[in-house]
């Protein structure tokens, strides 16, 4: 069952758990959820085990989530249905992918089944804020996808000056989406300028300050910022806000944040919200973050056939300098006690920038991302 927003590879997971169960003798059949918690209720499940091969295959390395999901939340009521359900289709194992209020929602249902149903939770955001694990399916490809976005926009910034561009990066009140923008810095002049973190409340002066400091030096300036920055005051600059699955989302930020300061420093500005695009985004890169999600749902199934439940499949890096991660698993109520939000030793004092530590932790997830080539500078 799928639950939450979908990801570049939360089908590569899926994968994973049809290949690694097709091998269990444990296992003798496979569905899928159609459409998350809300199929499940409804009895309208997919048979996984009656796709091809090759459909597996496609499917695998396509975005967003061929099954599809759900936003629906878990109250006593369903929790009942799902496991009176469960027992009528003598289901023995629920694989349950998904992020911070999915794995809550899993632990519910893992602690009211007791030894009758075991619940394996699959990590799954982009906003990469899960508890427990190095990092999470679908981080990767969709920081790689931001990080060309402001690449793209720097480009078309340096070529015509005289201009401030707001990014404005997914994340909710995690800010690891938008701190992995800085992976395109090549030159000391390459965008983004400036680094905004929902973590650390940003006030307007310091931001109008920051960005004519910027101007200033380039004659331009691009800004990435997360979607849930918030002003000292705790608010959002006054953008339009609207009701979010945690609470309340600025619906026009970036745009706010161009209309205040065009206003406040007469300069011309103005803002781009790739939003969505950048969660069901599809590339070539990086291929890690495909292959690890798959990785996930192997794990998940060999947990369940060992016996395990109320856990969820986490990564664990292996220290040193070569890039490696190994499948393991934590309590779900663990992953469920909060959210993982960017680390303070990661972060310049002055809140507006990453310090060298972070790119040695992303590097490896969302690969080399080159730069433009620039003609000599050379004057006749």
């Amino acid at each position: 069952m799928h639950s939450g927003g979908p990801t570049p590879v939360i089908n590569a997971s899926m994968a994973g758990v049809v290949e690694e169960a097709r091998q269990q003798s444990a296992i003798t059949g496979l569905y899928g959820a159609a459409f998350g918690l809300g199929g499940l209720l409804k009895e309208q499940f997919v048979d996984l085990f009656a796709q091809s091969a090759e459909t597996m295959s496609t499917i695998a390395d396509s975005p967003s989530s061929a099954l599809g999901t759900s936003r629906l939340e878990v109250g006593p009521a369903e929790i009942d249905q799902v496991l009176r359900i469960c027992r009528g289709h003598d289901i023995r194992y629920l694989f349950y992918t998904g992020g911070n209020g999915s794995m809550a929602a899993a632990a519910q249902i893992a602690s009211a089944a007791g030894d009758g149903l075991q619940v394996i939770g699959i990590p799954k955001t982009i906003d990469n804020d899960l508890l427990e694990t190095d990092h999470t399916p679908g981080y990767a490809t969709t920081a790689r996808f931001f990080a060309c976005a402001v690449r793209d926009i720097g480009a078309d910034n340096r070529t015509l000056p005289g201009q401030v561009e707001f990014v404005e990066v997914l994340g909710r009140n995690a800010g690891w989406l938008v701190a992995a923008t800085s992976l395109v810095r090549h030159h000391s002049d390459d965008a983004p300028h400036l680094v905004y973190f929902p973590e650390v409340r940003l006030p307007l002066e310091q931001l109008l300050d920051d960005v004519d400091r910027v101007f200033g030096r380039l004659g331009r300036c691009v800004v990435a910022v997360c979607e849930g920055q918030l002003d000292q005051r705790g608010e959002a600059f006054g953008a339009d806000e609207r009701a979010g699955s945690r609470g309340k989302l600025a619906m026009n930020l970036g745009h706010r944040l161009a209309t205040l300061v065009g206003e406040r420093l007469k300069l011309r500005a103005r803002s781009e919200k790739p939003g969505l695009l950048g969660r069901s985004w599809w590339s070539d890169e990086p291929r890690l973050d495909r292959a690890e999600a798959r990785l996930c749902g192997v794990a998940a199934v060999r947990a369940a056939c060992e016996g395990r439940s109320g856990v969820m499949v986490t990564l664990v890096r292996d220290p040193g300098p070569a890039y490696h991660v190994s499948p393991g698993l934590a309590p779900l109520e663990k992953v469920a006690s909060g959210e993982r939000l960017f680390p303070a030793e990661w972060r310049n004092a002055a809140g507006n920038d990453v310090m060298p530590a972070f790119r040695d932790y992303v590097a490896p997830l969302a690969g080399t991302i080159p730069s433009y080539p620039r003609l000599n500078d050379i004057h006749i």
